[in-house]
């Protein structure tokens, strides 16, 4: 990344400095024991369409104004973040769609889990609702 980078003490700085219509990037850490199988590091795109009202700072369509975003998401990285995914873009396919014609056999161990989880599961006749 060669272009600018505004820390979130920096954040006045960044919304005096903030381009509407221009696309501006922050890292996001994604926690690993709540998704395990996502990547690590994944990047958010903010693009500023209007001005707010009192303080004329560049905003987004959702509200956030470039202060905000810079202090509380920043830093605030003027170039897309390299060999990062998009938090927007879809996961990689770690699985794909099985062949045509593909016959999986269960062996009796996984036959007799899934008849345990089966009986063990609550019948939804049974339930008792309002609580």
């Amino acid at each position: 990344m060669s272009g600018r980078v505004w820390q979130p003490r920096d954040s006045k700085k960044f919304a005096r400095q903030a381009r509407l219509n221009k696309p501006y990037y922050v890292v996001l850490n994604v926690a690993r024991r709540v998704a395990p199988y996502e990547d690590a590091q994944l990047y958010s795109e903010y693009v500023f369409t209007g001005k707010l009202p009192f303080t004329g700072n560049a905003c987004t369509d959702s509200g956030y104004s470039a202060e905000d975003i810079c202090r509380l998401y920043g830093p605030v990285y003027e170039d897309r973040p390299a060999h990062l995914r998009n938090v927007a873009a879809p996961a990689p396919q770690v699985a794909g769609p099985l062949p045509k014609g593909y016959r999986g056999i269960l062996d009796e161990a996984e036959l007799r889990g899934l008849e345990k989880q089966v009986a063990q599961s609550s019948d939804p006749k049974k339930r008792r609702w309002g609580r």
